[in-house]
């Protein structure tokens, strides 16, 4: 796997061995950055990647012009391979990683702290993607006008949640992104 474009461009990323870490494909990642990029969502944006598993949106994200980079993730190897991701790619700088279950580290960001973009990529038919959503919602860590983007399976979207609106849903093979945006405050 490799950045597809920016200063990390032709980067190779690694992908942790043996883990239930399901990498998003390269058409897939092509395609939801061009939609991010047509909303002018990257550039200087405060980015959240939960379920980090390789690093690989977040890094894509800083490679396209984001400003900083927080990856949540439980699994101490995937870290590992995210931490040494985002040095290869020469982001250690901008992207903070955090070992840490999503839910419980939401709860400890940082009050007042906000996020332009989030990447939603859990293990899929595993996580309540709705119940993460309204955790971001009522804990304030969306900024006014920010995206957020989730892969899932075909056909188990998101449920329509308050002060979200959904943008756009694309088909990929058996995968899905939907794209939502936080409604004005």
């Amino acid at each position: 796997m490799r950045v597809i474009a920016g200063e990390a461009r032709g980067r190779r990323l690694s992908v942790p061995r043996g883990l239930a870490v399901r990498p998003s494909g390269a058409r897939l990642r092509e395609s939801a950055f061009g939609i991010l990029e047509h909303r002018d969502a990257i550039r200087g944006a405060r980015v959240l990647d939960l379920f980090a598993g390789s690093g690989a949106l977040g890094i894509e994200a800083l490679s396209r012009g984001a400003a900083t980079v927080v990856a949540l993730e439980q699994n101490r190897e995937a870290g590992e391979v995210i931490r040494a991701n985002a040095g290869n790619c020469g982001f250690a700088d901008r992207h903070e990683l955090r070992l840490r279950p999503v839910t419980p580290a939401l709860a400890d960001l940082a009050e007042g702290v906000t996020f332009d973009l989030v990447f939603l990529d859990p293990p899929y038919g595993k996580v309540d993607i709705d119940a993460i959503l309204a955790g971001l919602v009522s804990r304030e860590l969306l900024a006014v006008g920010a995206f957020v983007l989730i892969e899932h399976p075909h056909g188990s979207g998101p449920a329509a949640a308050a002060g979200l609106e959904l943008e756009l849903e694309r088909r990929y093979g058996a995968s899905e992104i939907s794209l939502l945006r936080r409604e004005s405050a």
